[in-house]
């Protein structure tokens, strides 16, 4: 009796094993048959935005089904990754995410509606975007030794901005002044633009912000590169050595940007979408479209992102913590 008991209960377990690995093929089969939301939890325009609505419409050129990009901005990007958090893990909501929603607001804000790691799934790591450290033609120095040795004679001397705090440009600063020992006041604005044309005005020293936004100025003269913040020289500045080359190994600070859902995600569904946004990043159209952002695609496994992610709310919460670097 024991032996027939123990031999039914593992029919049973084998069955619900089979049933459950043939319900997330048919899952995965089936997927998508309906649209899709793509949350971007920043305002339309931005490089987030433009990213997610572009990754979006390669989705439905290949799946015949529409991808409705929701912009819910707000806290840091973290009102639309909570909403992201708390829909159904089956693959139809999803969230475009990026450095700072998903590495940084983690150590910026004291109570999250949401575990960053717990309550999502990586599916696809997306792109990076280099960072340049860029300074008003005034500053003397030409290198990045230079500049750091400035600082640290004339502690009052730099000042550097930012697009607010808690932006990616302030935390890169932050993390050079922890790593350098350079002393450098932050200025934050209320955006990238308006940074910038104080820059070139000459009224603050000094910014960390993506090439794209400074390159126009940099090609004018009106600001001179003095290091990029990528492990590598980046194409549109071929001549401009890394922070990593200037002193400082191991020194990184990229932007970057990929799309997560819900935790629970069924692991098919998830590489069916990781598998069709790496096919995407390999066009003309997506390497086109990446390479005016000053993007480049970094197309890669679920797991490599998930750890990526992991891997920089180690990296950036010292930088915060240390730093005093507050929210607005």
């Amino acid at each position: 009796m024991a032996n027939s008991l123990h031999a039914t209960i593992c029919m049973m377990i084998a069955g619900l094993a089979a049933a459950g690995a043939v319900h997330a093929q048919d899952a995965a089969g089936n997927y998508p048959n309906r649209p899709l939301r793509l949350v971007v939890p920043f305002t339309p325009g931005g490089s987030t935005d433009i990213l997610g609505r572009t990754i979006g419409q390669q989705l439905n050129q290949a799946w015949g089904q529409a991808v409705v990009v929701e912009n819910v901005p707000g806290a840091g990007g973290s009102i639309g990754a909570d909403k992201v958090a708390k829909a159904p893990a089956d693959g139809y909501t999803l969230l475009m995410g990026h450095i700072g929603t998903l590495a940084v607001t983690p150590s910026l804000y004291a109570k999250l509606p949401y575990d960053p790691i717990k309550a999502f799934a990586a599916v696809a790591w997306v792109a990076r975007v280099p960072n340049v450290l860029v300074v008003h033609p005034s500053v003397r120095a030409k290198n990045l030794q230079e500049l750091v040795a400035y600082a640290k004679a004339h502690p009052d001397a730099i000042n550097y901005g930012s697009g607010g705090n808690g932006s990616a440009a302030h935390i890169a600063t932050e993390y050079l002044k922890l790593q350098s020992g350079a002393s450098m006041q932050h200025v934050p604005y209320k955006g990238t633009a308006p940074a910038v044309n104080d820059l070139v005005a000459g009224h603050i020293k000094l910014m960390f912000t993506g090439v794209p936004a400074v390159i126009a100025q940099i090609k004018a003269g009106q600001l001179r590169p003095i290091a990029v913040s990528s492990p590598q020289r980046v194409k549109m500045l071929p001549e401009v050595p890394t922070v990593a080359e200037s002193g400082y190994p191991g020194f990184e600070a990229d932007q970057w940007y990929g799309v997560v859902a819900p935790a629970g995600t069924p692991r098919e569904v998830v590489a069916k979408l990781n598998k069709q946004i790496n096919q995407s990043l390999s066009s003309p159209e997506i390497e086109q479209r990446l390479a005016s952002e000053g993007a480049e695609a970094t197309p890669n496994p679920p797991e490599v992102f998930a750890k990526l992610i992991n891997a920089e709310i180690a990296r950036w919460r010292p930088v915060i913590e240390k730093g005093g670097v507050k929210v607005d």
